[in-house]
């Protein structure tokens, strides 16, 4: 259990960054003067360098060994968040942002890939990706909650700075119970490759973030979106041509691991578009300060751990087709009973499809986390687990890019959200639809080296 949680503390760091400043980010866009585009690359700044450098740390991790640049990037984010505590404004606080993300990058491929390396045996490995995955539902639903406590006491600035002690132990923890990873120096890092993912993730996050302020027709937007397709396609066929690449393209082609990473994509897409939102129509609709909204959020976060847990112990019976599909369809059913709930409904007429959405997303993690990994060799599990990460984070910086456009250009906030649940809850049962084509009857099991 030890190797767990140094790991799981890692990734606790990185996604209670990414749901702690949702209720933080309007008052620190009061503070610093900043416009909703500002407000969008605070949040969007850290999940798309995520996203773009993913690939990057994978590689780095089969090449290097996954526990050094582990460690390396949760030094990195350790040191990031101490500079966005400090930063004196708004450009400094999205470059700061920008090297927490790049420190995340490096952490997450390296989580799962040490599990899977701890972890050999299906049965073991599928608990540890379950408490993983409930990791990730503690942190976020400490999120929410914490950021608006701090906010609302001692100041966003302790957004931040909280990750200092967690970085701090998370380093001791790894270095003592965690075991040196196998090198593979003759893994060569694919660099045109990923040069092509950070670009593809940050045009699209950028023509997301512009729309709002230039609208969706303006130039600027549409070259954004049609260099960020030209990008993908550029990776497509380097990964083509290339002697070593990122990850074999045999293996980008499987259902299981190619199709489950979209599945992936799209649950972020709607859950993390949805608590963007959300936070924003809360604070800014109903005056709701920083606590308020987000005792207000806790209901979709705090069962995500539950969730977790529960389809951790039930894949074993069930297998992870089952399990992802239900999850999708719960999140789908609690967009949509939001997007139908009226106008200006009363806040008990949310809790329920708040929690339906945080509970599908959590409960389909586990799932197609085992799906992915079990599809890969060993030796390319850094890849393979940035591959599944970077699809979900381009999901989570499209979500909140698109909903931040969507409440821009509607007439009020409101009508606004109300679009944007009815786009993530299509998303949802897109998912579900992709899961049952994609996602193995039978629990996944590793690939052979």
């Amino acid at each position: 259990m030890a190797p767990l949680l140094a790991v799981c503390v890692g990734y606790f760091m990185v996604i209670l960054d990414v749901t702690i400043i949702n209720v933080a980010v309007p008052v620190v866009g009061r503070e610093l003067t900043a416009s909703l585009t500002g407000i969008q690359w605070i949040t969007d700044g850290y999940t798309l360098v995520l996203a773009g450098f993913l690939m990057t740390g994978g590689a780095l991790g089969d090449r290097l060994g996954n526990r050094r640049v582990f460690c390396s990037g949760v030094a990195l984010f350790t040191v990031a968040s101490a500079l966005c505590a400090g930063a004196p404004g708004v450009p400094a606080l999205v470059a700061a942002r920008l090297g927490e993300g790049l420190g995340a990058a490096l952490i997450v491929p390296g989580s799962l890939a040490l599990l899977q390396e701890a972890y050999p045996e299906p049965a073991a490995r599928s608990r540890a990706f379950g408490l993983w995955g409930s990791m990730a539902g503690t942190a976020a639903s400490a999120g929410p909650l914490l950021g608006g406590l701090l906010v609302s006491t001692v100041g966003w600035r302790w957004v931040f700075l909280i990750n200092v002690p967690v970085g701090v132990a998370c380093l001791v923890l790894t270095a003592r119970f965690v075991a040196p990873s196998p090198r593979h120096p003759d893994r060569a890092v694919d660099w045109p490759a990923q040069a092509a993912v950070v670009a593809a993730v940050t045009l699209l996050t950028a023509a997301l973030n512009e729309a709002g302020r230039r609208g969706w027709s303006d130039p600027a937007v549409l070259a954004g979106l049609g260099l960020a397709a030209l990008a993908v396609a550029g990776f497509a066929l380097r990964e083509r041509l290339a002697r070593a690449p990122a990850l074999p393209l045999r293996l980008l082609r499987s259902p299981a691991m190619g199709g489950t990473a979209v599945v992936g994509l799209l649950f972020n897409f709607g859950f993390y578009g949805m608590v963007f939102t959300a936070s924003l129509y809360f604070q800014h609709e109903r005056g709701f300060s920083a606590l308020r909204t987000g005792l207000a959020l806790f209901p979709a976060v705090a069962v995500t751990m539950f969730a977790s847990v529960l389809s951790g112990r039930l894949t074993r019976r069930t297998g992870d087709r089952p399990l992802v599909v239900t999850g999708m369809l719960l999140g789908a059913l609690g967009l949509a009973g939001w997007a139908v709930a009226g106008a200006d409904p009363a806040y008990p007429l949310l809790v329920a499809p708040m929690m339906a959405a945080g509970f599908g997303t959590s409960f389909a993690l586990t799932g197609s986390t085992a799906t992915v990994m079990g599809a890969a060799p060993r030796a390319y599990a850094g890849a393979a687990s940035a591959v599944f990460n970077t699809t979900r984070q381009i999901g989570s910086a499209t979500g909140v890019a698109l909903g931040g456009s969507l409440l821009a250009t509607s007439a009020d906030y409101g009508s606004g959200v109300r679009l944007a649940m009815v786009v993530g809850a299509l998303a949802y049962l897109l998912a579900a639809g992709l899961a049952w084509r994609c996602v193995p009857a039978e629990a996944a099991r590793a690939a052979a080296p």
